[in-house]
């Protein structure tokens, strides 16, 4: 299994930018699927996780106080992605963010963590 993102680049403060990331390889049960982001000098933290959810009921999110009402998670299991919009950047987002997900390989396994490259967002000020 191997995580793919995409969708960074440089943007003005202010404005917006949308990050995608899909699981490729045999994926038998998907389940937590969050962002990250590092920062020059700074440790890895979590910007937004989002969980499995049910077939009716779409999963709960959690987001970083420092990008609550701008950044938003959203899933798509039959796609086996998960993405992130960003919206009213600052320059104090600029980080590499990583996309990562908690994938069961068969109905046994209680699932292990897979991280993506990372994609580097720059804000300018």
């Amino acid at each position: 299994v191997q995580l793919q993102a995409s969708g960074g680049g440089l943007v003005q403060a202010g404005g917006s930018l949308s990050l995608s990331c899909a699981a490729t390889g045999f994926v038998f049960r998907l389940n937590a699927m969050g962002w990250y982001r590092q920062a020059p000098g700074k440790q890895r933290e979590l910007v937004a996780n989002i969980d499995s959810g049910t077939l009716l009921i779409k999963g709960s999110t959690k987001y970083a106080d420092s990008v609550k009402g701008r950044f938003t998670i959203t899933r798509d299991n039959a796609k086996n992605a998960v993405y992130l919009q960003m919206n009213s950047l600052k320059p104090e987002d600029t980080a590499v963010y990583y996309c990562k997900a908690d994938i069961s390989g068969d109905p046994y396994d209680y699932g292990k963590d897979y991280w993506g490259k990372g994609t580097l967002v720059t804000v300018s000020s």
